[in-house]
């Protein structure tokens, strides 16, 4: 896989704190564009805040974040949104009541005069879907409380890859979901990254994130305390980083002011 010369996403010694609590210490990281960069840790190590801070919801304290190599300061998530940062939540904010292409456009839907468009929207949520090889919904008007966990999380991503985010970040994007449906999403996953998107992903589950990762960062009590390409670590180290048992020197390469 060739590299560009510098990843879509870098963050450089990141500190957060909370009053006396100290939950990101001078972390770094990187995401590169056509890459699934796995983000894993136990509850509290930090994953959250580090997130949040990337798409502009708790601001850190500290450090620096680069965009495809220019320094940048994210202070709202519509900034983030504007830098092509899309974060797809564990609750995927679709609304029940509305049909697919409705919950794709939901705030930013496309005016014809005094009325909506609908043909281009309903156009650009069905070319959407196939660009991402989705053949599991029958119709883009399907209501989404009539869709199963694993379309609806296909629902949540499109709306991502819609608006032509550079970046998608995914919260547990399996969780609630049963075997057939987490392979479809893993799939569609994949699929995005292939079509050169950085993908963040944020799992528990190591199968998961063994099947579709490409590098795996590691975060233990606020520090990354490893960062590693899939091939070369195993199931075993990786749960010894996130449990404390294990540990390594990390060296990421910033970049260069």
């Amino acid at each position: 896989m060739t590299e560009q010369s510098n990843p879509i996403i870098e963050l450089v010694e990141i500190q957060k704190s909370f009053g006396p609590v100290e939950v990101l210490k001078g972390v770094n990281f990187q995401a590169w564009a056509g890459q699934v960069t796995a983000l894993v840790g136990d509850n509290g190590a930090g994953k959250s805040t580090l997130i949040k801070g990337l798409a502009g919801i708790q601001p850190y304290d500290s450090g620096e974040i680069h965009v495809e190599g220019s320094p940048v300061t994210i202070h709202t998530p519509r900034h983030a949104a504007e830098l092509g940062i899309e974060v797809v939540y564990q609750d995927l904010a679709l609304c029940d009541n509305l049909d697919i292409v409705q919950n794709m456009f939901l705030g930013r839907e496309e005016v014809r005069t005094i009325s909506l468009n609908e043909a281009s929207m309903e156009a650009k949520a069905a070319d959407t879907l196939a660009s991402l090889s989705v053949r599991t919904v029958r119709s883009v008007r399907q209501k989404v409380a009539s869709l199963s966990g694993g379309q609806r999380q296909t629902v949540a991503i499109a709306r991502a890859v819609l608006w032509n985010k550079r970046v998608v970040i995914l919260d547990e994007p399996t969780a609630a979901l049963g075997v057939a449906q987490t392979e479809q999403v893993l799939h569609l996953v994949r699929r995005l990254a292939d079509s050169g998107v950085a993908v963040i992903l944020i799992s528990h589950n190591m199968q998961d994130v063994f099947a579709v990762a490409d590098r795996i960062y590691v975060l233990y009590l606020g520090k990354m305390v490893a960062a590693l390409d899939k091939d070369a670590t195993s199931h075993n180290d990786i749960v010894g980083y996130i449990t404390g048992t294990k540990s390594m020197p990390v060296t990421i390469e910033t970049a260069k002011s």
